[in-house]
């Protein structure tokens, strides 16, 4: 189950530091900026990236080997995403997957869509300090330019808090947006989220034209002049895999003796087994009937492992599933018998460690280019 990768190797969860380091003056890795924009886009694997480099040359006209990062374990929104807006691993934020169990309720939540519908609190539940707090402790104006659709969410409300929102409509609308922000307000931290990538992506697949139009008109609003002394980090939270209909595996009632609730998505399930449950028997079933389709674990492996970073808190022990189940390949493993199966319908996936999904590019423009 464990990602192949340096142990020295660039990881999302330092970014923020990175950049207040470059409004200090105090980065060795960076120049100092008089204010700093995070461009994040998601879904934009380094991988995905440089294979449609011809639609893209903006972001890879100059592009290094080195301008590479890794996202966290799992690979998806709710949990990277978080990552790179607090400075935090998974294990410390909380957020350790896309559906995890709320063990005071013993109900499965979504931590990006189902704070209000399923009654979560984003000031306890995610309670890691944000970039944006952290710049308002240091008396920077903040600000983050995303979809209005998303300004009052409870997932904004747990990762952009400290954040002035401004909303716009388009890739180059909000770049434009975010640029004139920094200008404006020296000093400040600008956050600016592109998801249209994402979106394609998992409607249709990351080797189709809808993908590949999405990168272009990203790629077109990035072209845009930065101004005078802003810099600006252009990364992601995951890339994606694309799942083919006869790599869908799909579990029945009998593999499922003895599990209460599936949670995590296709590409890294969370499973959450019965108090009464022989977990060792569990293990060695799922591990039989999963053999050479996913990596199967436990609880304490994962942790033990630092798969969710170097410490874990209570709160996040709690979420994270009896066993993990980690998709090998481009593969992705359904539960059978639940009731909505709305995510078979998804062409490209992500949640797994596949370099395809877990190496995303961090790429340097501005006052920060090369």
């Amino acid at each position: 189950m464990l990602p192949s990768e340096s142990p020295t190797a660039r990881s999302v969860v330092g970014v923020a530091d990175d950049l207040f380091a470059a409004l200090r003056g105090e980065s060795p890795t960076l120049p100092r900026a008089t204010s700093v924009v995070l461009v994040l886009i998601d879904g934009l694997g380094v991988i995905g990236l440089r294979t449609h480099a011809g639609h893209a040359r903006t972001l890879t006209a100059g592009m290094a080997k080195k301008d590479v990062a890794h996202s966290v374990f799992p690979s998806t929104t709710a949990a990277a995403l978080t990552s790179i807006l607090t400075g935090a691993w998974p294990g410390a934020h909380g957020l350790v997957g896309y559906r995890v169990l709320d063990p005071s309720r013993d109900i499965l939540v979504n931590q990006l869509t189902g704070w209000e519908s399923e009654g979560l609190d984003p000031a306890t539940w995610q309670a890691s300090p944000t970039i944006f707090e952290r710049a308002r402790q240091e008396g920077r104006p903040a600000f983050a330019v995303g979809v209005a659709a998303y300004a009052d969410s409870g997932f904004t409300r747990a990762t952009l808090r400290g954040a002035d929102f401004v909303a716009a409509r388009t890739p180059a609308e909000r770049v434009e947006a975010a640029y004139e922000l920094a200008a404006r307000n020296p000093g400040s931290v600008v956050y600016c989220y592109l998801p249209e990538a994402d979106k394609a992506g998992h409607k249709h697949g990351i080797a189709s034209s809808r993908w590949v139009s999405a990168l272009e008109d990203i790629d077109a609003a990035l072209s845009r002049t930065v101004p005078d002394g802003v810099g600006v980090l252009v990364t992601s939270d995951h890339g994606m895999v694309d799942v083919p209909e006869h790599r869908q595996v799909v579990l029945d009632a009998g593999h499922l003796e003895g599990v209460r609730h599936v949670g995590g998505e296709p590409r890294m399930l969370h499973a959450y087994l019965e108090p009464d449950a022989d977990a060792a028997a569990v293990l060695a079933r799922w591990r039989r009937d999963l053999d050479g389709l996913a990596d199967v674990g436990t609880r304490d492996e994962a942790i033990a492992a630092g798969l969710f970073g170097p410490a874990v808190t209570d709160a996040a022990a709690s979420r994270i599933g009896d066993l993990l189940v980690v998709a090998r390949g481009n593969g992705a493993v359904y539960d059978g018998t639940a009731a909505d199966q709305r995510s078979r319908g998804m062409i490209g996936q992500h949640g797994g460690i596949t370099p395809e999904e877990r190496q995303v590019p961090l790429l340097r423009f501005g006052a920060f280019a090369r």
